[in-house]
């Protein structure tokens, strides 16, 4: 079998080298292994080119080609045991003595082809892919074989790798998802799928695709050339089935038995148009609202069912026909696109019980395609009971406005509010004013009769408008009451003087001329005059006859100053006060008395207002500005060493020495056992009484640290274990105390926490003395001298009215 193979694959090649040979010399070719005379695929002769010269003249003739090439084949994907024998050169030269060398170089040389150097013979070692590789080009020379030196020129010649079927057809970009409408005509293109066959397509059918569908009938099919799907089922409803797999082949070799094929997978979604009417799931809808509601609130819902999509199932609802079209409206709730039906206006029980609504439905976007198909729309029937309610009472007025007089007495009548109950008990209604509508209850009412009438008087300049609410409650009801907004106006009376309109002082030059006009002046008046207001100005009767200034009244509610005379002097008088009587035309009429004040001042020639002070004339000249900062940088300078004085004297009333913690000297250490005097040395530990720096023999200071250690003299240091002189071992201490310039200059507690060996006295304690019997004798602690007097007087007797506790004195 393998035998076989090869002979065909050889016959392959010699006839794709016999159909593509160019320009071969003809020769008597030799016999294959058949035993059939043809020229061989890889026989290649070499000649040397020559070109001969000559003279002018002379005929030039062409050598013969050296080479003549063919294309050489090979089949890919060869798996016999033995390599492939892919062609021959030879070269003219060559007489079979074997002098001569054949050299292959190029693509592949020495890996993928070898040739044997002595008969030329080229073989291909490895198997061929042409997928990956679809040629070779290689280089041919023929040298000595002894001395390598070139008999021919070096050529090309390309190896071609033949393709064979062995890749199948691969859809690269699926699995493929496509879109159709519903309802689509049959033939209606859907997608187009395309498969790629990494075969030769120049070279028989290996890369001829043929497409056909393997699921997805009777629905859809597909075009064997083209790979187009297209519809093939009219009628195909989405509402009824959305979603179709469909599964395409691509088969090369034309569709033939033993080629490759490929499937992919195109999922197909119907998408949706209208082709469905909106339909109301009831014909008549029953409703019922309540008397009381008011406008606005809902009564109900209700929606058409549409089995399209978005837009294709939108269904827009109105109001067509009904006698609560005027009483009821209709809007769409745009999340759920329900028909809500909402009240208009009120409803009464017991004028109407019930109503009648007819709603249509329809589709606002209509396909004409489908037109035929309609109509797209639908009705239904509404029917809205009353119910009946207990109302709260009802005002014959939504508001009510009154007029009352300011300063009117307490108990005047403002107006009177009504409200009735419309149900049919028709019950008794009472009244009140809200305290938060009326906070000073200027005003009250009737419970009954709904009168509103003054607690007080009012003024119109402090508020003009009370604006305050009634409550009507239903009795006998639900307490259910209703409130009304009444508004009061208080109507205005002459009862405020004028004033002038400006309390600011007239500014007037000394040397202004007589009969010039410093002002005019005007009034206000806090009274509602309005239009109708006027003034009338005169000067009061006490400076009527002055002789300074005199006024002139406008009779245009305005009045003008004149100055009477010239020579005003602000060093003599600098300001004059003129009384205004003012009259307004009220009725009855009021009047007042307002002061002007006239100001006389220093001006230049052209009369401009220099100073209107005095004090420039009687008063030395202020300090300057930089004298004021110096004595302010002085104060501050004070100031600070004031304070700096301050605390250096707090400083100094601080202790001296310095204690890193509290001095455990000061602690009162309690013990519950007694133990067994001085020589008792196991009951606690003796080192905790003393002091830790005064152990060392030193003292830190807190001013000064002394920088040199002084040694104690000889003979200072702790009293032999035998000696009792305690008076000599005192002196002894103090004076050392003195001397020592490394102590404290200030006097100082001294603690020994040594008492002596062999005392007479033992402990000194005498938290026990007062309250124990003891035959010792202390009257030898008189001849200590005056420091243990005191402890002399107390132990030396034995009188039962001691002190619980005594204070010892020590140096």
């Amino acid at each position: 079998m393998v035998m076989l193979m090869r002979a065909f694959l050889v016959l392959v090649g010699v006839a794709a080298l016999c159909s593509g040979a160019l320009g071969t010399r003809k020769r008597n070719a030799p016999l294959d292994q058949r035993g059939h005379k043809h020229r061989h695929p890889g026989h290649l002769s070499l000649h040397r080119h020559r070109l001969r010269g000559g003279k002018e003249g002379q005929v030039l003739h062409r050598s013969k080609r050296g080479w003549v090439w063919n294309q050489f084949f090979v089949i890919e994907e060869y798996t016999g045991p033995d390599p492939v024998l892919v062609g021959r050169l030879h070269s003219d030269v060559d007489s079979g003595k074997g002098y001569i060398k054949y050299i292959l170089s190029g693509e592949g040389a020495g890996t993928i082809f070898v040739i044997d150097d002595k008969t030329g013979n080229i073989h291909a070692t490895k198997t061929l892919d042409r997928e990956e590789q679809a040629q070779y080009t290689l280089t041919a020379q023929a040298v000595d074989r002894d001395t390598n030196k070139p008999l021919e020129p070096p050529s090309q010649f390309i190896v071609k790798v033949q393709d064979i079927n062995d890749n199948p057809p691969e859809f690269l970009h699926g699995p493929y998802y496509a879109r159709v409408p519903e309802m689509s005509n049959v033939g209606t293109s859907v997608m187009q799928v395309t498969a790629t066959d990494a075969d030769d397509p120049t070279y028989g059918n290996s890369a001829r695709l043929v497409y056909s569908i393997l699921q997805g009938q009777p629905y859809f099919s597909v075009e064997p050339q083209t790979g187009i799907i297209r519809t093939a089922l009219p009628n195909m409803d989405r509402e009824a089935r959305q979603e179709y797999d469909v599964v395409i082949q691509a088969k090369d070799m034309g569709g033939h038995m033993g080629g490759l094929s490929g499937t992919t997978e195109v999922k197909i979604t119907l998408t949706d148009v209208n082709d469905n009417p909106p339909k109301f799931p009831q014909s008549v809808y029953p409703m019922s609202v309540s008397e009381d509601k008011v406008p606005g609130e809902e009564v109900g819902r209700l929606k058409a069912k549409d089995t399209d999509l978005g837009d294709n199932g939108m269904v827009n609802y109105r109001l067509i026909d009904g006698d609560g079209m005027s009483t009821f409206e209709l809007s769409t709730d745009s999340e759920t696109r329900e028909a809500v039906i909402k009240l208009k206006k009120r409803v009464d029980f017991e004028t109407k019980q019930s109503y009648t609504l007819k709603v249509e439905g329809s589709n606002p976007h209509i396909d004409p395609q489908f037109l035929a198909w309609g109509p797209y729309k639908d009705e239904a029937t509404i029917k809205i009971s009353v119910e009946d309610a207990d109302e709260p009472p009802v005002f014959v007025a939504p508001s009510y406005t009154f007029e009352v007089e300011e300063n009117a007495p307490e108990g005047t009548l403002v107006g009177r509010v009504h409200a009735k109950d419309t149900d049919v008990a028709n019950n008794p209604v009472r009244y009140m004013i809200p305290r938060y509508t009326d906070v000073e209850q200027f005003f009250s009412i009737n419970s009954e009769d709904g009168l509103i009438t003054t607690t007080r008087p009012m003024d119109r300049e402090t508020q003009a408008w009370h604006n305050i609410s009634v409550s009507a409650t239903e009795i006998g009801g639900h307490h259910q009451d209703t409130k009304v907004r009444v508004n009061i106006k208080v109507k205005d009376v002459n009862d405020n003087a004028p004033e002038l309109d400006t309390n600011n002082e007239v500014l007037m030059c000394e040397t202004v001329a007589p009969g010039k006009v410093i002002e005019t002046v005007s009034a206000v008046d806090k009274d509602e005059m309005a239009h109708r207001q006027h003034f009338t100005f005169s000067l009061s009767p006490e400076v009527a006859n002055n002789q300074n200034f005199s006024l002139k009244d406008n009779r245009d509610s305005t009045a003008s100053i004149y100055v009477i005379r010239k020579g005003f002097s602000r060093l003599t008088q600098d300001v004059y006060y003129l009384p205004i009587k003012i009259n307004d035309n009220g009725f009855p009429a009021i009047s007042s008395t307002n002061t002007l004040t006239i100001r006389v001042c220093s001006c230049d020639s052209k009369n401009t207002i220099l100073s209107c002070n005095v004090e420039p004339y009687v008063l030395p000249a202020g300090l300057s500005t930089g004298a004021l900062i110096a004595i302010l940088a002085c104060i501050v300078i004070l100031l600070a060493i004031v304070v700096l004085f301050v605390a250096l004297r707090r400083q100094k009333k601080e202790p001296l020495i310095v204690f890193e913690e509290e001095d455990i000297r000061e602690n009162i250490i309690t013990y519950d056992d007694e133990g067994g005097g001085e020589e008792d040395t196991e009951a606690f530990d003796i080192a905790t009484l003393q002091n830790p720096d005064g152990a060392n023999g030193f003292l830190p200071r807190k001013d000064i640290k002394p920088e040199l250690q002084y040694p104690l003299r000889p003979g200072s240091g702790r009293p032999a274990a035998n000696s009792v002189d305690v008076n000599d071992f005192i002196k002894t201490r103090i004076a050392e105390a003195d001397s020592d310039p490394t102590a404290p200059p200030y006097d100082s507690i001294q603690i020994y926490g040594y008492e002596g060996r062999g005392s007479l006295a033992g402990s000194l304690s005498s938290l026990e003395s007062v309250t124990t019997e003891s035959d010792l004798d202390y009257d030898y602690l008189q001849s200590w001298g005056p420091r243990f007097k005191k402890l002399a007087e107390l132990y030396g007797t034995k009188d039962c009215s001691i002190h619980d506790e005594y204070e010892g004195e020590d140096s």
